[in-house]
């Protein structure tokens, strides 16, 4: 991987599977080894937490972008790098792109689903051209990329997904 930043997008919950947290606390270890920064949502808990706190493990850097409504809500992070306070998600999701060189999605909630769109539609807009990855850990997006393969085959997108997206079984693909 030669990137020089990436932006994680991942749940501010764990999930239910070890292997989620497992998964997040490797591409952290991973990230810092090759001197690649974090930028991620800057909560501290659930798989976010989880990231972050072992990039600094490993002597990586870590920047934060959260919306001042989830200050509380996803317990910023304080022992990171930098956090970098927005006004809201919208500009949250703007800055973690321009902060970054690819991105990284990992299981979560509705909020990743929003996240990973919007990064395949501007994407496709030509807006950027951002590397993407998706971590399918244990299956848990086998469902939405069936959808994504429906959508091509009904004629609904303008070109292949798979030209944009690279998707993963593990943490170790995504850096081979």
């Amino acid at each position: 991987m030669q990137f020089k930043s990436v932006a994680v997008f991942c749940g501010s919950k764990s999930g239910n599977n070890p292997l989620f947290i497992q998964q997040a606390e490797e591409l952290g270890q991973l990230l810092a080894k090759h001197h690649i920064t974090l930028v991620y949502g800057g909560g501290g808990v659930g798989l976010m937490g989880a990231i972050a706190n072992a990039v600094l493990e490993h002597h990586g850097k870590v920047v934060g972008v959260i919306p001042e409504i989830l200050l509380e809500w996803e317990q910023e992070h304080k022992g990171i790098t930098e956090l970098k306070v927005v006004s809201d998600m919208h500009m949250r999701k703007k800055m973690m792109y321009e902060l970054s060189d690819a991105a990284i999605i990992l299981p979560g909630g509705n909020g990743k689903l929003d996240e990973l769109f919007e990064l395949i539609t501007w994407n496709t807009l030509k807006i950027h051209e951002k590397k993407i990855f998706i971590l399918n850990a244990a299956g848990f997006y086998d469902h939405l990329i069936a959808h994504i393969h429906q959508m091509m085959k009904e004629g609904f997108l303008y070109e292949d997904w798979q030209q944009r997206i690279t998707v993963v079984e593990t943490v170790a693909a995504i850096f081979s």
